[in-house]
């Protein structure tokens, strides 16, 4: 799991469009603010977006369903992942957007092993 913390318009759908098109998806990718998911389906994996942005508390989680989405064989990546707090695990990489004077800047934490071994192939420091 990703998640993605910053501010409204700090890039975080633009970076997830990034790593949808890196992983060779032409199609429309939107925000799931509205929707709460968008799912994208490869011949390999399922690449789950999640925006919670619209939860005004945690608990709201419970009812949702989507534990469910949160498995081995998927990518999950979570914009405003505060907004759930106390019901994810912890992240593989919890990626930080923010504006900064030559555009956004972006900080990577590795939270796991699985975390730690992603960044390291992109020679990212963990």
């Amino acid at each position: 799991m990703v998640t993605l913390s910053g501010e409204l318009g700090s890039g975080k759908t633009t970076l997830v469009r990034g790593m949808l098109r890196a992983l060779g998806w032409s199609g429309p990718v939107k925000s799931p603010s509205y929707g709460l998911v968008e799912h994208y389906q490869f011949s390999s994996l399922y690449f789950y977006h999640f925006d919670f942005y619209r939860f005004e508390r945690s608990d709201e989680w419970d009812s949702t369903g989507f534990a469910e989405y949160f498995r081995p064989d998927a990518v999950v990546v979570v914009e405003w992942p505060e907004r759930v707090s106390g019901r994810l695990r912890p992240a593989d990489v919890a990626a930080t957007l923010a504006h900064a004077e030559a555009g956004r800047s972006l900080e990577l934490r590795a939270h796991t092993a699985a975390g730690e071994a992603c960044l390291a192939q992109f020679g990212a420091r963990a």
